[in-house]
């Protein structure tokens, strides 16, 4: 069915020859296919098409184009149309559709740079995370990845907080910090004690490692390793192949230079450079009519990396920013593409990275969120959950993710 509609329509034929050369289809090509086949489905069955009707679309295109299917979904199509919620791109363009014939006249959908519509009394970023919280993600409640000799009676756990704070010595305080991992699990689920958890075991504004080691004590050594082992070899090379199917503005092309080993003035290193252009690639979703609007992908950058010159007060810098729980990477040295040392900074407070390079601070940063049991930083969502669920393989089917990053999932792991 899916082939027929695309042979028969105008710009048909340059989709499918795409896919036969790629494997894949850009995002130009992919809304074309949208347009075409959402077209045909409302004319076939009028402006408000049976779930059904959607399903069986959304399989044709990955029954025709069996790498764009998502490998980590359920269902494998449901960036294309989800039935549980009603978002994907099929969903998305027949909003729009209804949308402008309601009113009357055709009229500019509001649109993130995926292409896609949403909801504006639900925006998908609120959706994103209040699913990531109950079903899956850094706000889940887990238990630790092995059983172990853990302390859980009150009494000795209070001896050992008590101990930590006062002892010089970081193998004492690593080994308690372990022992009393179910304790501060609890705390981070506990409405009442979570904003405390920097009171409570402080040393980690001291001692870095803390936050790698009690991320490996809830997923195991082989999930902790996978971004340092997987993205230079695999997954940096796709990310600066994606990157060349977008606007290339000069922040792009900047960035793209830099991730490819030549430097540009000022700019960021190689593997700094391509984390950032995910999130050009996943950019931050629209946040709906009565929201304030979309920041910009470059924008977003600054919400996971802030650079500041050698010498400058780290502390100065915490007195003026906001109070967030959102963590993000400070980043100290006398230029971008020479970094002498990284922060995680949190709840105003700056926490020192046991990383010396910056695929390792990312790394660290992004353990934080499971550490701490903090949601991501809504700028950051798309980018957080592709690292989430492609490459540390966590929680890939109990997380809502955007349509876009399932589609880049597909085009990733193929």
């Amino acid at each position: 069915m899916i082939e027929d509609i695309l042979k028969g329509s105008p710009g048909g034929e340059k989709i499918m020859n795409e896919y036969a050369r790629t494997k894949y289809l850009t995002d130009g090509r992919r809304r074309d296919m949208v347009k075409i086949l959402v077209a045909n489905m409302t004319n076939e069955h009028g402006t408000s098409p049976p779930r059904r009707i959607k399903e069986d679309y959304a399989k044709g295109i990955i029954s025709l184009f069996p790498y764009l299917a998502d490998p980590m979904s359920k269902l494998g199509y449901e960036h294309y149309y989800n039935a549980e919620d009603g978002s994907g791109y099929l969903a998305w363009r027949i909003k729009t559709l209804q949308k402008e014939a309601s009113e009357g006249r055709p009229k500019r959908s509001r649109q993130s740079q995926t292409g896609a519509v949403f909801d504006k009394e639900k925006p998908y970023h609120v959706t994103l995370i209040l699913s990531a919280i109950i079903l899956g993600g850094p706000r889940a409640d887990r238990d630790p990845f092995e059983e172990a000799n853990w302390l859980n009676d009150e009494r000795q756990c209070q001896e050992a907080i008590a101990l930590m704070k006062h002892t010089a010595d970081e193998a004492v305080v690593k080994e308690k910090m372990r022992l009393t991992l179910i304790y501060r699990q609890n705390v981070l689920h506990d409405p009442d004690k979570s904003s405390d958890i920097l009171a409570i075991f402080p040393r980690f504004l001291d001692i870095p490692g803390l936050i790698d080691q009690d991320f490996r004590l809830l997923f195991g050594d082989s999930t902790s390793a996978k971004l340092l082992e997987k993205w230079s070899t695999n997954i940096k090379p796709k990310v600066i192949a994606q990157s060349r199917d977008l606007t290339q503005t000069v922040e792009v092309q900047d960035l793209i230079q830099n991730a490819v080993a030549t430097e540009v003035e000022e700019g960021w290193d190689s593997d700094m450079s391509s984390l950032l252009m995910l999130v050009y690639i996943l950019p931050p979703s629209s946040q709906g009519r009565k929201r304030p609007g979309k920041i910009s992908a470059r924008q977003a950058c600054d919400c996971l990396v802030k650079f500041i010159k050698t010498g400058t007060s780290i502390q100065g810098h915490l007195d003026v920013i906001a109070r967030s729980l959102q963590p993000y990477l400070l980043a100290v040295g006398p230029k971008k593409s020479r970094i002498l040392s990284y922060f995680i900074v949190i709840d105003q407070h700056a926490l020192p990275c046991k990383a010396s390079n910056s695929l390792a601070a990312v790394d660290e940063l992004f353990k934080a969120h499971f550490v701490f049991g903090t949601t991501y930083c809504k700028e950051l969502t798309n980018l957080y959950t592709f690292l989430q669920t492609t490459v540390f393989d966590i929680d890939a089917e109990t997380t809502k993710v955007n349509p876009r990053v399932a589609e880049l999932r597909a085009r990733m792991l193929q």
